[in-house]
C-alpha cells in the first residue's frame, strides 16, 4: 500500500547562535515550522499532544520535541538500554535510502539518556554501534505538565552517514508512552508522525519515514 510521503521543512539560522539548554527556550526556535501532526493507529486513545521543531545551521541539525504529559514513566534503576527502552522516550531514526540497509536510530528519554544503535532489514539492531560522542549533544527538561528533549547533530557525521541527499533527510518521528494497563503493567503506546499502514505497531519499516528537507 502506497503512504502519504510528508514532508517537513528544516529553516536555515546563522551557525553558532542556537543554545542548546534542553528547556527549548532559545527565540530562535520560533523561526522553526511547528509539527504537532502525530497519532497513533494502533490505538484508540488520543496520543499526547506533541510539538517537533527542527532547524539547521552549516554544522548542525537542530531538533526540539516538546510532549504534553503530567505523568512521566521512567525506569532509572541504570542507564543500560533495557531502563531507556521501558521508559518514556522520544525517537529520531534515518535512513540514507528505502532499503533501510543500513538505518541509524536515536532513542532519547526524559533524562536525555540515549539509546542509540544502528540497524538493518527485519530489525535485525546492533546496540554495540553508537553515534560519535562528539557529533550528537541531547539536553531536557521536565515541567509539571510537559517534558522537552532538544539537541543538535554534526552534519558532518550525517554526511558520513550518507543520510543527507539533495538537501532531503529520510527520517522517522517517534513517540513511546507507556502508561499501567488495568492490571498496573506498564504498556507503551506508539506514536508515529507517518502512519506504516500495519496492523501491529512497527516502526523499523520503509514506510515509517518521512522527509525533511533542509531549507537554504
Amino acid at each position: 500500500m502506497d503512504h502519504e510521503i510528508k514532508e517537513y521543512t528544516v529553516n536555515l539560522i546563522e551557525k553558532e547562535q542556537l543554545i542548546i539548554s534542553g528547556k527549548g527556550d532559545d527565540n530562535l526556535w520560533n523561526r522553526a515550522m511547528i509539527l504537532t501532526d502525530f497519532y497513533s493507529p494502533w490505538d484508540s486513545k488520543k496520543p499526547l499532544k506533541i510539538t517537533f521543531k527542527a532547524l539547521w545551521d552549516s554544522e548542525k541539525l537542530f531538533f526540539n520535541f516538546t510532549v504534553l504529559d503530567s505523568s512521566i514513566h521512567i525506569k532509572k534503576e541504570d542507564d543500560s538500554i533495557d531502563s531507556i527502552n521501558n521508559s518514556d522516550r522520544v525517537e529520531l531514526f534515518f535512513r540514507p535510502d528505502d532499503t533501510m540497509n543500513p538505518y541509524y536510530c536515536l532513542e532519547m528519554d526524559t533524562d536525555a539518556r540515549l539509546m542509540d544503535f544502528i540497524a538493518y532489514p527485519n530489525k535485525n539492531f546492533d546496540f554495540k554501534w553508537s553515534w560519535p560522542k562528539d557529533d550528537i549533544l541531547i539536553r531536557s527538561s521536565i515541567k509539571k505538565d510537559s517534558f522537552t528533549v532538544e539537541g543538535s547533530i554534526s552534519i558532518q557525521s550525517l554526511n558520513d552517514f550518507k543520510l543527507i541527499k539533495n538537501n532531503k533527510i529520510e527520517t522517522g518521528i517517534f513517540q513511546a508512552k507507556y502508561s499501567p494497563d488495568k492490571n498496573g503493567n506498564f504498556e507503551p503506546i506508539w506514536v508515529t508522525w507517518i502512519n506504516p499502514n500495519t496492523e501491529t505497531p512497527n516502526f523499523h519499516i520503509a514506510s515509517s519515514f518521512g522527509t525533511l528537507i533542509l531549507k537554504e
